[in-house]
């Protein structure tokens, strides 16, 4: 019986997997908690993302977007910008890309002062991907195979995050797609595959 509560932090998850293996963690828990670390502060920590840079509404198109200032400063829009966004997953682990909508259309190219872009400038390689959870389908596999309460609950966790943090972008974006398996979706397959995510189906 797990003394894990279903909305257990990630500080009360690594205090239990202490608790369960007498004070011992494993190499692969501790690199996918230490990620899963980073992407739970990414709106607060100092540092800046492609997470935060987007929310920012000072990098959209604020004429397209019909913007008005409010008397407290902050911004507001008629017409939320639009994006897409696509669950990957790959050796590296986890990654949430986001790709600006254009007239409809999902756009994958470099947008420099284009009139019609929901962003002042849309630069791939700086802003599509918005953060990455480390050795997430290496510590998957390891959950379905031998993974106990812990890990499962961490695994939850990270999943839970990802949802979190797409509703945080559905508060200031229209998201037209929203593509790819999500994490407990990846996680479904493995265990359809019986752990061996790699082979094709059949």
């Amino acid at each position: 019986m797990s003394s894990l509560s279903r909305t257990a932090n990630l500080k009360e998850i690594n205090a239990y997997k202490k608790k369960i293996n007498w004070g011992e963690t494993s190499a692969i828990y501790h690199l996918f908690s230490s990620s899963l670390g980073d992407l739970d502060g990414i709106l607060t920590h100092g540092f800046d993302s492609a997470y935060k840079q987007i929310l920012n509404p000072n990098s959209w198109n604020l004429p397209l977007l019909g913007a008005s200032k409010n008397t407290d400063g902050s911004i507001h829009v008629k017409n939320k910008p639009q994006i897409s966004l696509r669950h990957e997953f790959s050796d590296m682990g986890y990654e949430l890309h986001c790709f600006p909508v254009i007239d409809g259309e999902v756009v994958s190219m470099s947008m420099l002062k284009k009139g019609n872009c929901p962003f002042n400038n849309w630069l791939p390689e700086k802003m599509q991907l918005l953060f990455r959870i480390n050795s997430l389908i290496a510590f998957a596999i390891h959950c379905f195979q031998h993974g106990d309460d812990a890990d499962m609950a961490l695994l939850k966790f990270a999943h839970y995050k990802v949802e979190q943090l797409i509703t945080i972008l559905s508060e200031s974006f229209q998201i037209i797609t929203v593509k790819g398996y999500s994490i407990a979706e990846f996680y479904q397959e493995i265990a359809k595959r019986n752990g061996n995510i790699l082979t094709q189906e059949a």
